[in-house]
C-alpha cells in the first residue's frame, strides 16, 4: 500500500472499486468519469461505459472535458442517437449503475445541480440537470461521488434536480419509481450506504487517517455510523499509478488543444 496520496485520489480510487466487469455504467463527467475509467483500466476491463452523448462501450485514453468530447466517440464500440440512448438503454432498464456527482446533496441522496439560493434570484447558477434526473430514476442503482463540505452536504437542498430517496423510507416506491436509487456515496473522507429502512446515508467506512469527527465537521446534518465501521483500504501502487498517468495524459492533451 502507498501512504503518499491525496484525499481526492482516495475518493476516486474508492469509487472505482465499487464497479465490476458486469456493470453497464452511465457515466457523469468529472469525478464519476475518473472513477469509472480507473475501474476499466485496472480490475474491471470488461465494464461497459456509456456517456450521455450516445457513446457505448467507450474507452477514452484521456478524461473527457464534456459528454461531447470527440475522444468518447472515437473510442466507443458504437454511437447511437441520444433519444435511443435514453429510451432503449436507460428507460429500458439496461443500465446497472448511474454514476453521478452533486453540487448539493442531502442525507437521502437527493441531488441539486441547478441553483444555489432562491430559484428566482439565485446566488449561483449551476450547470443544471442534463440527463441526471432521468438517470437517477431509471438506472438500477445510483452511485454518487463528491468532496465533503458544509456547503455541499446539507440538511435541505435548494433545488431537487435529481430525485434520490425523497423524504426517506418508501417515498421513492410510493411514486412508482421502482429502481433502487442512491445505494452508495463516496466522498474524500468516507464511504456511505443508505440505512435499509430509513434510506438515510450512513457512514459505512472511513478512509485511513480520517476520524469520525472529521467526517461530521464536513457534513451539514447529524451523521449516523454503522455499528461495524470499517476503514477503507489505502490505494495500491497500481491504482495510484493508473490514476496519475490518466490525469497526466489528460493534462498534456488539453494543453495541446489550448496551444492550437
Amino acid at each position: 500500500m502507498n501512504s503518499d496520496y491525496s484525499s481526492d485520489e482516495m475518493m476516486t480510487i474508492a469509487a472505482s472499486r465499487a464497479l465490476t466487469n458486469k456493470d453497464v455504467c452511465f457515466v457523469g463527467i468529472g469525478a464519476p468519469s475518473a472513477a469509472c475509467n480507473i475501474a476499466r483500466l485496472t480490475h474491471a476491463p470488461d465494464i461497459t461505459l456509456i456517456y450521455e452523448s450516445g457513446t457505448i462501450g467507450t474507452a477514452p485514453n484521456i478524461l473527457p472535458l464534456s459528454i461531447g468530447d470527440g475522444e468518447l466517440c472515437e473510442t466507443a464500440i458504437s454511437t447511437v442517437p441520444v433519444p435511443e440512448m435514453f429510451r432503449y438503454w436507460l428507460q429500458g432498464g439496461r443500465i446497472t449503475i448511474g454514476f453521478l456527482g452533486a453540487a448539493q446533496l442531502d442525507k437521502f441522496g437527493n441531488i441539486n445541480t441547478t441553483i444555489i439560493g432562491d430559484y428566482k434570484n439565485p446566488k449561483t447558477r449551476l450547470p443544471g440537470g442534463g440527463g441526471a434526473p432521468e438517470i437517477a430514476s431509471s438506472a438500477k442503482q445510483i452511485y454518487i461521488t463528491m468532496k465533503q463540505s458544509l456547503r455541499g452536504m446539507v440538511e435541505e437542498i435548494d433545488f431537487f434536480t435529481s430525485f434520490g430517496h425523497g423524504d426517506g423510507s418508501d417515498h421513492r416506491k410510493s411514486l412508482n419509481i421502482n429502481t433502487d436509487g442512491p445505494s452508495l456515496l463516496i466522498t474524500d473522507l468516507a464511504i456511505w450506504k443508505p440505512d435499509p429502512i430509513s434510506k438515510e446515508f450512513t457512514v459505512y467506512s472511513i478512509h485511513e487517517g480520517v476520524t469520525k469527527q472529521m467526517v461530521q465537521d464536513n457534513c451539514g446534518w447529524q451523521i449516523k455510523f454503522f455499528e461495524n465501521l470499517e476503514v477503507t483500504k489505502s490505494p495500491t501502487e497500481l491504482e495510484l499509478k493508473t490514476l496519475r498517468d490518466l490525469k497526466e495524459r489528460t493534462q498534456r492533451a488539453n494543453s495541446r488543444k489550448e496551444d492550437n
